[in-house]
């Protein structure tokens, strides 16, 4: 057999995690923005007139001031956890309002005036952007949700086979109790899935495939896993009834797209459950040939032969 295509399907991450992610971080970044524009600080500020901040500067209780734009925040020394903050006009400057007051007084206070402009800005910036940023996302929400319904229109006749791979639990024969049977003629199957070369080179073939016959609940399903732990390759499991659907045509092309998919993850085990569901005497169906039913199973011996013929060219 050849070794296993590099195209194997990889374990993407889930695609409603996809779709929400880009509105996860913009919904974050908003609510950020909104924290760090109107939380307030954690500092007490009181509003005092603009007369008792004058007298309390003369009487030397202020040891610190900030004029940011017509407000003037200050702080006591006998209180460093509240602030207090008085409106000043527009037009009058701090040293116009505290030009009564000797030097000597001010000398000891730490004045910092903030430029409005620059501090606001990224405020404001954000608060404009917030808009946008909400219709942008409402938009690409809007886009993927039908980029979805297209991809599921799209993905109608794509199997639904469930693919277990290498490195996820495995189950083994010893797992299995019982049918002892089976599993001895099963060994085989695992034997040539390991060394091809030795059942090759007498010219044996392996069976195109195992039919594994009995009532609900005797572990068919839990053999054919065994069988592909065993061999260490991946076990495509799906129910006979996933195939028929209601629309002609949906069953035969789910066939053919889960034996594509085997294919490119070659050597495999597929394991269709339930076989029953599709498998009836041909022409028996009121459309005859044309049936879905019928066409489904046309399509799974066919592709079970071809499958063998490529096998015995590698």
């Amino acid at each position: 057999m050849s070794e296993r295509n590099s195209e194997n399907p990889l374990r993407k991450f889930p695609q409603k995690h996809q779709n929400n992610f880009l509105v996860v971080v913009i919904a974050a970044l908003v609510i950020t923005s909104l924290y760090f524009l109107f939380n307030p600080t954690t500092t007490s500020t009181q509003k005092v007139p603009l007369n008792t901040f004058v007298d309390q500067v003369q009487g030397g209780k202020v040891d610190q001031i900030q004029v940011n734009g017509n407000q003037i925040v200050y702080g006591l020394t006998e209180d460093e956890e509240m602030k207090y903050y008085t409106i000043k006009e527009p037009s009058a400057t701090l040293s116009e309002i505290l030009q009564n007051i000797p030097a000597e007084t001010l000398a000891g206070i730490e004045t910092e005036v903030v430029d409005t402009q620059n501090s606001n800005f990224w405020r404001d910036v954000m608060i404009s952007l917030i808009p946008f940023a909400l219709i942008i996302a409402f938009f690409v929400f809007m886009m993927r949700q039908a980029q979805n319904s297209n991809n599921q229109a799209l993905s109608f006749g794509k199997s639904r086979a469930r693919l277990n791979e290498e490195d996820q639990k495995k189950t083994l024969f010893k797992e299995v109790a019982g049918a002892d049977e089976a599993k001895n003629e099963l060994m085989e199957i695992v034997d040539f899935l390991k060394n091809p070369e030795k059942y090759t080179s007498i010219g044996a073939k392996i069976p195109k495939g195992v039919i594994l016959i009995g009532p609900p609940g005797c572990g068919k399903t839990l053999l054919a896993r065994a069988v592909a732990g065993e061999a260490n390759v991946p076990f495509f499991n799906i129910s006979g009834s996933e195939f028929v659907e209601m629309f002609v045509g949906v069953g035969a092309s789910r066939v053919r797209d889960l034996f594509k998919r085997a294919k490119r993850n070659s050597p495999c085990i597929v394991f269709i459950d339930e076989i029953d569901a599709v498998g009836r005497h041909r022409g028996a169906g009121l459309g005859g040939g044309h049936d879905e039913r019928e066409q489904t199973l046309n399509q799974i011996p066919w592709w079970i032969f071809r499958m063998s013929k490529r096998v015995k060219k590698s």
